[in-house]
């Protein structure tokens, strides 16, 4: 794990982490404090919103989908709060479109679970004119695919039928993926 040279992130070393996994969040804050940043972490979007009206951050990374709401809450308040904070958004379900909603409601960057610290840092540290370098260990296209089956399906409460009409899938095809494990 390489440490991150203090004079890349700036005077200003302030990180907001807000997600409601509680070991991710103790483990990324910890990653993160060795990296350089003084961390402040909010389990949900009340406490994210709280911190960033209290005390706006300089960097801020945001679980899109928390228990209480949407992570996009967060950004926008953040937004509002302080213009220049470099904001990544996270989440667990990679699509195109929460991607374009979140950058158009000013986040910087936007990652798929599972990230790394040095993702992290590589996505708030970024200059905004360069593309970051591409994930180490991307996801599989076949784990892609069956995350995003898995989302539908729960979007869907559960339901076979209809998450299959969705997907227009055939339902028994649906069903076999279902049983199967996720793909690696």
């Amino acid at each position: 794990m390489a440490e991150t040279d203090p004079q890349e992130i700036g005077p200003d070393k302030t990180l907001l982490l807000v997600d409601d996994d509680e070991p991710f969040l103790r483990r990324l804050a910890k990653a993160m404090e060795k990296r350089g940043f003084e961390v402040e972490t909010a389990g949900s979007v009340a406490a994210g919103k709280a911190v960033s009206t209290a005390r706006p951050p300089a960097y801020a990374v945001v679980d899109l989908r928390l228990e209480d709401g949407n992570g996009l809450d967060v950004v926008e308040v953040l937004r509002e709060k302080r213009p220049d904070c470099r904001v990544v958004v996270l989440t667990g379900y990679g699509a195109i479109a929460t991607a374009v909603a979140a950058v158009k409601i000013g986040a910087t960057d936007y990652l798929s679970k599972p990230a790394d610290a040095t993702d992290v840092t590589n996505a708030l540290l970024a200059q905004s004119d360069a593309l970051p370098p591409p994930p180490e260990n991307p996801m599989s296209a076949d784990r892609v695919r069956w995350e995003h089956i898995q989302r539908v399906y729960e979007l869907c409460d559960r339901n076979v039928s209809e998450t299959a009409r969705r997907l227009n899938m055939h339902r028994r095809t649906l069903q076999r993926i279902l049983a199967k494990r996720s793909p690696k």
